[in-house]
């Protein structure tokens, strides 16, 4: 009898000692699940156009899938980026200056801006140029506005220079050398057929691996005639990753209405733009433009707060009070939940029959 009641007890006890290891394990599991940082970039204009500056983090609601959510960081146009925290003598989030891991190389500590002609900063900029058998007339005035553009982003942390015809040359990798990256400009040559789409998507997948402010600018001057990658996964891959992509089209949107509608539909997702330039003039225009967004963007993040939706998430970024109805908002209106392999899986146009390059 006693062995039995010893026997009954030990199990007891190891029954107990399981249930907890399952429970610590099962708290294990929900400690262990990847939170993600969302990152918004926000533009604020009012109703003519012209840029907002001087919000701050708590004229800002946003709510994800309708769930409200905190901010985590805060940042404006030139301005340091901040991590928001608890003030308990004033009863609010405040915004705490975070400091930079390091400077560029060719931007000085002591160099003015102007508040008229303002230089984004904390940006990485991809600039994906065409050098089809389409861009063969215009190659280069294109170069000289690229040319133009990457010198006037000297507040950029830094600057890639990608090319594409059929297949992807990765020219300059990121850099705050701009001279490189110039050198990188003027180094390209002319290419077959377009396969934009397929290269688009793997400097979306190139920018993915970093964090902070990210664009993408896309000079094309034609239809994509190679590609195995429909738009819409570009767009979406830009969208979970946070990348704005600037789309500059040297046709006329009205000669080219499939490819309008796309580089339109595309640029509008992710928070971005997109340009029809008919002229060199038209084309410096544009990136002027997007300079001067790029300068004036509200940089927002967030982790979101618990969400059992594993696949699209709707996001809604409002102002509060009379703002509301004075400006504008224009920002990416959602993304889709995706793991690290599924980015690397999806990023991969490995239907494709050529091999990018990866100079």
């Amino acid at each position: 009898m006693k062995k039995s009641l010893l026997s009954i007890l030990l199990l007891s006890s190891l029954l107990v000692l399981g249930r907890g290891r399952r429970t610590a394990a099962q708290d294990d599991a929900r400690i262990m699940v990847n939170v993600v940082l969302v990152q918004l970039n926000v533009a604020v204009t009012d109703r003519k156009g012209n840029y907002i500056s001087g919000l701050k983090p708590e004229d800002f609601v946003i709510t994800e899938d309708k769930i409200p959510e905190k901010l985590a960081t805060f940042e404006e146009g030139n301005e340091p980026s901040s991590r928001l925290v608890w003030s308990a003598s004033e009863n609010k989030m405040v915004p705490q200056p975070i400091a930079s891991e390091s400077t560029p190389e060719t931007v000085k500590a002591d160099a003015p801006v102007s508040p008229s002609n303002p230089t984004p900063t904390g940006a990485n900029v991809f600039i994906l140029f065409d050098t089809s058998n389409y861009m063969y007339r215009g190659f280069v005035f294109a170069q000289d506005a690229i040319a133009d553009f990457v010198r006037s982003l000297e507040g950029v942390s830094r600057v890639a220079f990608y090319s594409y015809s059929r297949d992807l040359s990765r020219g300059v990798p990121l850099t705050a050398e701009r001279s490189t990256v110039l050198r990188g400009v003027r180094s390209t040559v002319a290419g077959d057929d377009a396969a934009l789409y397929n290269c688009l998507l793997l400097t979306v997948k190139d920018a993915a691996q970093f964090t902070g402010r990210k664009a993408i600018v896309v000079f094309s001057n034609g239809p994509d005639n190679a590609s195995l990658v429909p738009p819409e996964d570009v767009a979406e891959l830009a969208q979970s990753t946070g990348t704005i992509i600037y789309m500059i089209s040297t046709r006329d949107a009205q000669a080219e209405p499939i490819s309008t509608a796309v580089f339109e539909r595309m640029s509008k997702a992710t928070g971005g733009k997109a340009y029809f330039s008919r002229s060199w003039k038209d084309e410096t225009d544009a990136f002027s433009s997007i300079r001067e967004d790029l300068a004036h963007l509200y940089s927002l993040s967030y982790y979101p707060q618990p969400n059992p939706n594993r696949g699209w998430r709707a996001i809604s970024v409002k102002l509060t009070g009379e703002n509301a109805q004075k400006y504008r908002i224009r920002t990416r209106d959602g993304y889709r939940v995706l793991k690290p392999a599924q980015i690397a899986t999806t990023a991969n146009p490995a239907a494709s029959s050529t091999e990018p390059s990866t100079k």
